[in-house]
């Protein structure tokens, strides 16, 4: 017969047991994620970096419905993209991710609490993201798109593939800070080419329309794309006035090029993507992006489009399609 003392200590036992048992048994707890995107839902760019996003963070062991909410706001406009920061930060999320400069600092503007992480901006030391790319220092970290001196391989690239190019078309945002150091890079080297470059600041597709139009008549003109929202959002329109005004155009994602662009040099914008997912599962588990750098590209591809530089009377140097690491036929 089991004695009393047994008893009571056996009993002690188990209850002490019971909370632990019960913990164990209780489901992990909910987490929560932003996306905010400046482009339009139906853009298949959009839904390609939204895509390698979630997939990666599967890879991670975060499953959307099971252990993770994701919110998504598509904006491609200024407006927009303000409003829908403000929704997603009332949610409260545990990180956002965003991209492009519009983007970020749509977010910023909304909360200097809530975690951010952005991929695709040219400088978030200037503009004002972060205090350091080494130490961030604030509640956003991510990844950078390219440095300004890309600016001037595209100029180089332009005129490798046309030679009697004389006049370049830079063609910014208005409202984005990324144009102007880009364009203080190319227009540094253009003297060195013979090249004029003129910057061409746009709003919207009329704009757009209107600006590149006045700019193509007349002989050697050619263009370059500093991306931002608003171009990309109009990207068919931009590469359909430079094939309808034969303007050989460099552009800076490999997208442009697939799409119909001449040639598209810059980093690998899904690997970037699939990085900042990284970056969102480390702060999911208990990273502070302010002790995360701020990473550059570790993938560029040059992309050629051959049909496009036929349709354009534009024969490629040999030298140059060995350099490229797709040529689209």
């Amino acid at each position: 017969m089991m004695r009393r003392r047994e008893f009571i200590t056996l009993i002690g036992g188990a209850a002490a047991a019971w909370p632990l048992t019960a913990r164990a048994q209780q489901p992990e707890r909910m987490r929560r994620i932003g996306i905010l995107s400046p482009l339009a839902e139906s853009d298949p760019e959009g839904q390609a970096r939204l895509s390698t996003v979630v997939q990666t963070l599967q890879q991670l062991g975060w499953v959307a419905g099971k252990n993770v909410l994701i919110d998504y706001r598509w904006a491609n406009t200024h407006e927009t993209m303000r409003r829908s920061a403000s929704e997603l930060v009332a949610l409260a999320p545990d990180v956002i991710l965003t991209h492009s400069s519009p983007g970020v600092a749509a977010v910023l503007e909304t909360t200097r609490t809530v975690p951010v992480v952005f991929a695709v901006v040219a400088d978030p030391v200037a503009a004002g993201y972060v205090e350091s790319l080494a130490r961030p220092g604030s509640n956003a970290t991510g990844f950078s798109a390219y440095e300004y001196s890309t600016g001037g391989k595209w100029l180089e690239l332009l005129k490798e593939v046309a030679p009697r190019l004389a006049r370049v078309a830079v063609v910014r945002e208005a409202a984005a800070a990324t144009g102007l150091g880009m364009f203080s890079a190319i227009q540094a080297l253009a003297p060195s080419v013979g090249v004029e470059v003129r910057p061409i600041d746009v709003r919207d597709a009329a704009d757009i329309e209107r600006v590149l139009t006045a700019f193509a008549p007349g002989a050697s003109a050619g263009l370059i794309v500093i991306s931002s929202p608003g171009a990309t959002t109009n990207r068919d329109l931009i590469i359909g006035l430079a094939a309808k005004h034969r303007m050989p155009a460099v552009y800076n994602f490999r997208f442009w090029a697939a799409d119909g662009g001449l040639i598209s040099y810059g980093p690998d914008v899904l690997d970037l993507f699939r990085r900042a997912a990284g970056s969102v599962d480390r702060i999911l588990k208990g990273e502070k992006p302010s002790d995360l750098p701020v990473q550059a590209p570790t993938k560029y591809e040059l992309v050629i489009n051959l049909s496009t530089a036929k349709a354009l009377g534009l024969e490629v140097p040999p030298t140059l399609l060995a350099r490229a690491d797709e040529v689209i036929e």
